[in-house]
């Protein structure tokens, strides 16, 4: 996977920084006072139980929620007011816990319109996407990187529940991001199909940084280069994954050891 390199990427600063940021619905704190650095090509997990507050981080961070205190910069430019769109402008995607396709569309024609997302030509209405060589050439590389080209004119709605996530990585992937959201990209998938996730997030472009949220510990573990774990909305405590998986905090509140 191919990702175009700038300044940015080649190591002038963190790729994405949270400082002292919070979240409230109501009387409600679900991300209280949180701070994260992550470096250009990392592979950073974030853990915690259900209701730790990992899915509202990683909303702060897209834009899908505006942020209650606390600032977010991304390459060193602040963004925390910035919309979803301005911030996919800048090379931030992700994907969701649910599945998010066009059911009724093909593989190739959900590329397709990924592949265009940032391009001005999604504003011309009186021209077909497939019309424009430079979107169908990214679309079918996309396809054979991801081992889809079999697949490229099946209809969503009759792929299995592996083949739909690998999809949507993919679909984020298609937009060339510098940083990739992942969220729960394992949840619901059978041993085999995770397996072959794990391979597939191996392969990616080391000029891509990856934030994962995921409860599969062995994909977990597997892809982690350092964890940041959370904990009733508050930061607990982060380093290398060998550290974090040996802590006894840790396997008491996470893995269920007492």
């Amino acid at each position: 996977m191919q990702a175009n390199e700038t300044a940015e990427q080649k190591g002038s600063g963190p790729c994405l920084v949270v400082e002292n940021l919070s979240k409230d619905f109501g009387g409600l704190r679900a991300v209280d006072g949180v701070n994260l650095t992550i470096e250009p090509g990392e592979r950073r997990v974030l853990m915690g139980p259900n209701g730790a507050g990992k899915t509202t981080l990683f909303n702060m961070i897209s834009g899908v929620y505006p942020a209650s205190s606390g600032k977010i910069f991304y390459f060193g430019k602040e963004i925390t007011a910035l919309p979803p769109y301005r911030r996919a402008a800048l090379g931030m995607a992700r994907t969701y816990q649910i599945t998010n396709l066009f059911s009724k569309l093909t593989v190739s024609e959900n590329i397709l319109m990924a592949c265009q997302a940032l391009e001005r030509t999604k504003f011309v209405m009186f021209r077909p996407v497939y019309s424009y060589r430079s979107l169908t050439e990214r679309c079918n590389e996309i396809l054979k990187e991801f081992d889809l080209w079999d697949k490229r004119d099946t209809l969503i709605k009759n792929l299995s529940h592996g083949d739909q996530r690998q999809i949507e990585v993919a679909l984020a992937l298609s937009e060339r991001p510098k940083l990739l959201l992942l969220d729960e990209p394992a949840a619901g998938l059978s041993s085999a199909e995770t397996h072959a996730l794990s391979a597939l997030l191996k392969r990616l472009d080391r000029k891509i940084t990856i934030l994962l949220i995921e409860h599969d510990m062995d994909v977990a573990f597997e892809f982690a280069e350092k964890i940041t774990v959370l904990y009733q909305g508050k930061f607990l405590l982060e380093g290398p994954k060998e550290e974090i998986k040996n802590n006894p905090t840790v396997q008491e509140i996470y893995l269920g050891v007492e």
